[in-house]
């Protein structure tokens, strides 16, 4: 081993034992992520992915083997010229042969000076991506929020800001099934977004309303874009405004955005959102956006579950029934819908239940998400079908908790 290789590995063990603690599970998160060591990650060497590479490189550096992992570097560096992280490790590597790392980026100083703004940004990059890349969700578990879908509904989307990462699902025979994650980034001021032009992005329950392809746009959104239905019935409840929140792509230019640098959308590496775009359907694909999500095992979710469709049940009975008084405290005094208030849905439920005629109803394709905001919200979709009828309408409704029970606010046919 030469003087340059063992001062580059004896440089290289500390950073390992840094990013490791850097990673460190959150007190009070249930159930707990499954954290592994860097070494422990070897199962993702193959990975072909640009993210999967770097994580190789880290392995190598965790496991003292400085001159493998500089190889790797070179290649990734070579092959994504426009991955900036991945020049920032190389050149890591590079600078250990000859000092000591101090820390992730230690650029020279004449260097750092002149851009020490995006040299943190990257810091941040490389953390956040190990941080999600080590903390990973509890095998099987799922988000809370989403307590039950349709096998119409094929995937789902969540995004946990705190963790810059974007969680994609599969809807198969035994429920949703995570098949892939991605580093992803968001508004520059972070989450919560509530006016127009705040730079932040929005948490809550969207669902895909469209598909944009990259002839459509400018470079700056990359291979495409998928446009989510921001503001949201709950959103305009509570007062906020903006538009034009979306999951897009990024500059040709770059690989990757640092982590906070959108004006509120949800940025990804251009080949990782073409895999998604593949996937996905407009209008049926849910995209949860939350600060940090929590996971729970699915059966955790079965009594919330079936409580809910039995809360469901007693809306569809009383709507068939032709019960408008019954059918009514199912609404929200404060419900609106349109330009109807809540008197005049009533004299439209009214005048309906005349021409429904005690035919059964019946609800198809639910689709049950939840929320929890400054209060319980839930959002529900459904087919609606009369008997004697081959096609009905697609409704969604919202629903807030009132007094401790369940009230909806907003009703309205989508498709």
């Amino acid at each position: 081993m030469s003087a340059d290789t063992a001062q580059a590995n004896a440089a290289a063990k500390p950073k390992e034992q840094s990013v490791v603690a850097a990673a460190a599970p959150q007190e009070g998160s249930a159930p707990a992520p499954h954290v592994v060591s860097l070494q422990q990650l070897a199962q993702h060497t193959n990975d072909p992915s640009a993210e999967g590479r770097l994580l190789e490189v880290y392995r190598l550096v965790g496991a003292g083997q400085a001159p493998q992992a500089m190889e790797k570097a070179r290649l990734l560096t070579q092959d994504v010229p426009n991955f900036h992280l991945a020049q920032l490790v190389y050149g890591d590597l590079l600078l250990a042969r000859t000092n000591p790392l101090q820390h992730m980026g230690s650029a020279p100083n004449e260097l750092t000076s002149k851009a020490p703004e995006r040299l943190e940004q990257l810091r941040v990059e490389a953390n956040r991506r190990l941080m999600a890349l080590q903390e990973r969700p509890p095998v099987g578990a799922i988000p809370t929020q989403f307590i039950d879908l349709p096998p119409t509904t094929k995937h789902a989307i969540a995004v946990d800001a705190s963790r810059s990462r974007l969680y994609l699902f599969e809807n198969g025979p035994h429920g949703l099934q995570l098949i892939a994650d991605h580093y992803a980034s968001i508004g520059k001021l972070g989450p919560d977004k509530s006016v127009q032009g705040d730079q932040r992005t929005p948490i809550g329950v969207y669902y895909i309303t469209s598909r944009l392809d990259a002839s459509q746009l400018t470079d700056l959104y990359g291979v495409g874009a998928l446009p989510l239905n921001y503001p949201n019935e709950y959103d305009r409840r509570m007062g906020r405004t903006g538009s034009g929140i979306w999951l897009h792509g990024v500059p040709s230019d770059s690989y990757a955005r640092s982590p906070q640098s959108t004006d509120g959308c949800v940025a990804l590496a251009n080949p990782e959102l073409q895999a998604i775009m593949e996937r996905v359907q407009p209008r049926t694909t849910p995209v949860i956006i939350a600060r940090s999500l929590d996971w729970v095992e699915p059966q955790a979710l079965e009594a919330p579950r079936r409580d809910l469709h039995n809360l469901l049940e007693g809306w569809r009975v009383a709507r068939a029934s032709g019960d408008v008084n019954r059918l009514m405290s199912f609404y929200s005094p404060q419900f609106a819908s349109g330009n109807r208030d809540h008197d005049q849905w009533r004299q439209l439920m009214e005048r309906e239940a005349g021409s429904q005629k005690g035919r059964q109803l019946q609800l198809k394709d639910m689709s049950i998400l939840s929320w929890r905001d400054r209060s319980d919200v839930l959002v529900v979709t459904f087919g609606e079908l009369n008997q004697g009828e081959r096609t009905g309408a697609v409704k969604r409704q919202y629903w807030g908790k009132e007094g401790g029970l369940w009230k909806i606010f907003y009703e309205g046919v989508i498709g």
